[in-house]
């Protein structure tokens, strides 16, 4: 059930920019205006995260949940129903602090709903439901555009969010909130380097494979000659190591604990992005290229489990903030490529691709560092994460 809410929470996310044409053409706005809602939704969430989390931190995690996908729906239902650009925007902003609060207590209750030794595994379900709502939500929502319009899209994606609801509210046990944390304390998570070096990772690391990714379709077309149906092939490929990727995740973190997953990983996305230029001159180069990338989704579950060891008392608000990290990463990713592509082509999206990925590797060498006796704890035999009392502190 909660990855079925974060599917729609997910859907509500992503599913705008498919529907671009229709809300400027229905609208009379601009396409750069429409794509302005994207924008709304990812800056509003990442405030709105950590916010909601330290505002509503004292609220048992299932009415918390349910009350998140209700706020959801309800700003997809303003977007559906908004006669102006105006109210369009506030739908956004609305739709984005219901999925701001529902993602991070999602990915907590998970943890706290499992043993240790497959706290990894959980949070892996919770963003299966994030990553099939790009692999499935995103082209379900551009298919039903051409018949439905906008407007019918935003409404289905209204009804998915109150299904997630009753659902939640149905078939989830209650979970106590945590222990109240204040405000002294929240502060110390929220400047701890380590918590924020990982936050830092999430970043670069989503905005070095993003950067390429939003503008995969032209960089595909100059490099290989790929469009059409085949283009849409190759997404299906990414979206399918998605999955893998996150899966695997979540299985490596309860094998491995939080550290190697990242140490693997890192690295093997930092090569592929470098050797674009060579992989997507062919199509089975660029199928290749594309499920590695679509596999970097195994560092979701190791980063939240790692957050949840750095500060087992403030859980709740590290999470939220890696959520904002996420969108800030989403929303720079949108940035950086578009200068990119504006000023030295977008042949050029790869190579700084990488080097993004480079400085998530910096980061990942200073956390080591951070930790001086890391090297020393041992990795957990047969499923226990280390640090996972911490956990179920």
């Amino acid at each position: 059930m909660l990855a079925g809410g974060a599917f729609a929470v997910g859907t509500s996310a992503y599913v705008v920019a498919g529907l671009l044409p229709e809300i400027s053409a229905e609208l009379g706005v601009t396409v750069a205006a429409a794509g302005q809602l994207t924008s709304a939704f990812a800056l509003a969430y990442a405030v709105g995260a950590p916010v909601l989390a330290t505002l509503l931190g004292r609220w048992e995690r299932r009415n918390l949940l349910v009350a998140a996908l209700l706020v959801a729906a309800a700003g997809n239902l303003l977007s559906a129903l908004a006669p102006a650009y105006p109210l369009l925007f506030a739908g956004r902003i609305l739709t984005a602090l219901g999925a701001a609060a529902f993602t991070p207590a999602a990915t907590h209750a998970a943890t706290l709903l499992s043993p240790p030794e497959r706290r990894g595994r959980a949070v892996a379900a919770v963003f299966t439901g994030i990553t099939l709502s790009l692999v499935v939500g995103v082209p379900a929502g551009t298919f039903l555009g051409a018949s439905l319009g906008y407007r019918g899209v935003f409404g289905v994606v209204a009804a998915l969010c109150l299904v997630g609801a009753v659902g939640v509210r149905t078939l989830l046990p209650t979970v106590d909130a945590p222990a109240p944390v204040g405000l002294r304390e929240r502060l110390a998570v929220a400047a701890d380097r380590r918590v924020l070096t990982i936050l830092g990772i999430t970043v670069f690391g989503l905005m070095s494979v993003l950067t390429v990714y939003t503008y995969i379709a032209p960089l595909l077309a100059e490099s290989a000659g790929v469009t059409g149906p085949l283009l849409g092939i190759l997404l299906v490929v990414y979206g399918i190591g998605a999955l893998v990727g996150n899966d695997l995740g979540g299985r490596l973190t309860d094998r491995f604990g939080s550290r190697r997953p990242l140490l693997m990983t890192i690295p093997v996305v930092t090569l592929a992005l470098a050797t674009l230029p060579l992989t997507l001159t062919t199509v089975v180069g660029a199928a290749v290229a594309l499920f590695v990338l679509g596999a970097g989704f195994v560092v979701n579950s190791p980063v939240q489990t790692r957050l949840i060891e750095l500060a087992p008392t403030g859980s709740a608000l590290v999470l939220s903030l890696n959520a904002s990290a996420i969108y800030l990463g989403i929303g720079l990713a949108g940035l950086v490529g578009g200068a990119v592509v504006a000023t030295l082509g977008v042949l050029a999206l790869p190579p700084v691709g990488a080097a993004l990925s480079v400085v998530s590797l910096g980061l990942l060498w200073i956390a080591r560092r951070q930790e001086p006796g890391a090297a020393d704890v041992p990795d957990a035999p047969d499923g226990g994460t280390p640090g996972s009392g911490s956990v179920a502190a």
